[in-house]
């Protein structure tokens, strides 16, 4: 189950209040796990798209823009490089094979740094929060991830309140999933927060998700 920061937003109306089209953007990189990137964008792609007078709109970006090879081999084109990226209101950061170079990738995290200061959300999938953690966003923070990674979120930043069984934690501005289909989860929780609970279940109706696993 999620964990949830205190958030007193009426269901059904705008976390940020009304305004110009509010944008969220899913970061593409090599090595990406795909559906730590898809997931999320499947939900808040229908979202935007099925329901375009809530005001938000989502795309993908990564540092160059163009093609980027996930880590199974899936081949995906980002819409935008950093450069020319709209203005983030939330940005979802998966994880992945390709999370682990960015550990020490100090231009990566300068610029998660940077995001921080300048986007209202962060936002994580899988060992996307690792990132977070090595940039210093999760200090003193509750915070999950991967499930085979709980053990080096703690060890990179031991501040961290680590919620092994948690599907997602809510702390206000930061929000971080578990592993790979978290994020799905994660997605339908940030509808929620920004668009309230009823539309949350219209998103979650219309991509079919419910899940009952067969095994």
């Amino acid at each position: 189950m999620g964990s949830n920061a205190e958030d007193d937003t009426p269901a059904g109306t705008h976390e940020n209040g009304p305004g110009p089209d509010r944008h969220i953007g899913i970061l593409l990189f090599e090595g990406v796990e795909e559906l730590d990137a898809i997931g999320p964008w499947e939900v808040l792609s229908h979202w935007t798209q099925v329901f375009p007078q809530d005001g938000w709109s989502v795309s993908c970006l990564s540092r160059s823009g163009g093609p980027v090879t996930c880590a199974k081999g899936l081949v995906v084109h980002a819409h935008h490089g950093f450069d020319d990226a709209p203005p983030l209101d939330v940005l979802v950061h998966p994880g992945g094979e390709g999370t682990r170079p960015q550990l020490d990738d100090e231009a990566h995290l300068a610029w998660v740094r940077r995001m921080r200061d300048e986007v209202p959300l962060m936002t994580s999938v899988c060992t996307g929060s690792l990132v977070y953690a090595a940039a210093g966003l999760l200090r003193d923070r509750p915070a999950t991830t991967y499930h085979a990674a709980l053990g080096l979120l703690a060890e990179l930043d031991p501040s961290i309140d680590v919620r092994p069984d948690d599907r997602f934690v809510d702390d206000g501005d930061v929000v971080t999933s578990s592993g790979v289909s978290a994020g799905i989860d994660m997605a339908l929780h940030l509808v929620d927060r920004l668009a309230g609970t009823a539309r949350a279940q219209d998103v979650r109706r219309g991509i079919q998700y419910d899940p009952d696993p067969p095994v």
